[in-house]
C-alpha cells in the first residue's frame, strides 16, 4: 500500500520514529532494524564527533537523523544547539524541546514558537514538541514549522494517550502530519494515536524499559502499521444502548 509519511518534503515509508536517548549505544541499531525505524532522534551531547563512542557510529545506514534540542530552556539555547547539530554533519532535520520546567518537564509553547521561526527562516526543517493546543499548532505551522510534535503524556511517564482529544483536534485542524510524542507507553496506545488521526509515534522509555527491547521496537512497528490502516478504512459506527445483529434474525429458516 502507498502511503508515504512526507515531512519537509521528505519521504518515509515507516511510521515509527525512535527517540534515541535511553538505548545503550550497542542497542540502538537492533532497535532501528527490528522496529523498521527510519528515523531517530540524536541528542547532541551523544554525538561526541572524534570521541572513543560516538552515537552515529550505531546508525544503520540510510536512518535520517532527528537533532534534538534537549536542554534548552528557551529559544536561544535551542536555536544554539541546532546550529552546533547541523556543524557536527546531523542534517536540516531538528526536533525542537524547550523545557524551563524541572519538575514536569512540560515544554515552553512560546519559546518554541520563537525557535522554530528562527531555524525554519535558516532552513531547518523543524518539529517543535509541544503541549497539544490549537492555537499554538496554529503558530507552530505559520512558523514554519514541518510537523507538530504533541506529547501523549509527560515524558518518560508511560502513562499513554492522556492528551487523546486534545492530539485528535490537531489532527483534523492541522494541515502538517502530528507525530506524537512522549508518554506513550504499549503498543496499544500507539494504535490508538494512530487510529484517531495522527501520522507518526515516536517512542523511547516503552522500548527501553521492556524486557526484551527488539521485541517490543517490533511490536511497536506492528502496532503503528495497524492503527494507520485502521484510520485509513474508517472505523466502524458506534451504537449506544442497543445492539444491532451481524446476521439477518429473521427468514434464514423459510423455504
Amino acid at each position: 500500500m502507498n502511503d508515504p509519511l512526507i515531512i519537509g518534503g521528505h519521504t518515509f515509508n515507516s511510521r515509527f520514529i525512535l527517540g534515541s536517548g535511553k538505548f545503550s549505544l550497542e542497542m540502538t541499531k537492533a532497535v532501528i532494524e527490528n522496529g523498521g525505524v527510519e528515523m531517530a532522534t540524536l541528542a547532541l551531547r551523544r554525538a561526541n564527533a572524534g570521541g572513543e563512542e560516538n552515537i552515529l557510529d550505531y546508525m544503520p545506514e540510510g536512518i535520517t537523523l532527528l537533532p534534538n534540542t534537549s536542554g534548552a530552556r528557551d529559544a536561544k539555547e535551542a536555536v544554539r544547539i541546532a546550529r552546533l547539530a547541523r556543524e557536527l554533519g546531523c542534517g536540516d532535520f531538528v526536533k525542537v524541546e524547550v523545557i524551563h520546567d524541572s519538575k514536569y518537564l512540560l515544554p515552553d509553547n512560546r519559546e518554541t514558537i520563537k525557535a522554530t521561526e528562527i531555524l525554519a527562516k535558516e532552513g531547518f526543517i523543524v518539529m517543535p514538541y509541544m503541549m497539544p493546543d490549537l492555537a499554538a499548532a496554529r503558530a507552530m505551522a505559520d512558523a514554519g514549522a514541518a510537523a507538530i510534535m504533541p506529547l501523549g503524556a509527560p515524558i518518560g511517564s508511560n502513562k499513554g494517550l492522556l492528551t487523546r482529544d486534545f492530539v485528535k483536534i490537531l489532527a483534523e485542524e492541522i494541515d502538517l502530519p502530528i507525530i506524537v510524542d512522549a508518554g506513550i507507553g504499549r503498543p496499544s496506545q500507539a494504535c490508538e494515536a494512530m487510529e484517531i488521526g495522527a501520522a507518526a509515534v515516536m517512542a523511547n522509555t516503552a522500548i527501553a524499559t521492556a524486557g526484551d527491547v527488539a521485541v517490543m521496537a517490533r511490536s511497536f512497528k506492528l502496532a503503528i502499521e495497524a492503527g494507520r490502516l485502521a484510520y485509513l478504512a474508517g472505523p466502524g459506527r458506534v451504537l449506544e444502548h442497543k445492539g444491532e445483529a451481524s446476521s439477518p434474525l429473521t427468514g434464514f429458516l423459510q423455504d
